[in-house]
């Protein structure tokens, strides 16, 4: 009998502030590109992790989403939470901090550590950086095949609403 593959979501919430800025750019350039978000300013993020696979017959689940919680919390929340992301965070080191490519680094960390659970995988990180503004990373393989021109993992995150 075939098992029913399921999608399962767990959402941590967490403040960090940040500074939209683009090494490439000029001083002029940056604040035109980023306004208001090229200073300092912090944000009420929600993260959503969505794993998907089949459902375990023994156990009813995809995975324990108790234990997807907990890791979370080590990967991504423990070290975020009440942080600057561009200066306090070093996975995030050299990155420009906007929503798409802070979810990407988020899936950097936490896909490897899913990998240990059998029968299921890193579906969708959605990273709520407000109520208006969102993005959504399907990892490498799903983003390369939803644009063709994606020239790494990293261009291929999607954006809601607008930067504010």
């Amino acid at each position: 009998m075939r098992r029913p593959t399921v999608e399962i979501t767990h959402m941590q919430e967490f403040s960090a502030a940040h500074r939209l800025v683009s090494p490439r750019l000029t001083q002029a350039q940056n604040r035109e590109l980023y306004g208001p978000c090229f200073t300092d300013h912090g944000h009420n993020y929600a993260l959503e992790v969505t794993v998907r696979g089949s459902v375990d017959p023994q156990t009813g689940m995809v995975m324990d989403l108790n234990r997807l919680s907990r890791l979370i919390v080590e990967r991504i929340i423990a070290r975020v939470d009440h942080r600057h992301l561009n200066h306090d965070v070093p996975f995030l080191k050299g990155t420009i901090t906007t929503a798409e490519n802070v979810a990407v680094a988020f899936w950097d960390e936490l896909e490897p550590a899913l990998r240990a659970f059998k029968g299921c995988k890193l579906y969708r990180i959605r990273l709520n950086e407000s109520h208006a503004n969102r993005a959504e990373y399907y990892g490498p393989r799903k983003a390369a095949s939803r644009s063709s021109s994606a020239s790494s993992s990293r261009s291929s995150a999607k954006i809601r609403g607008a930067r504010g």
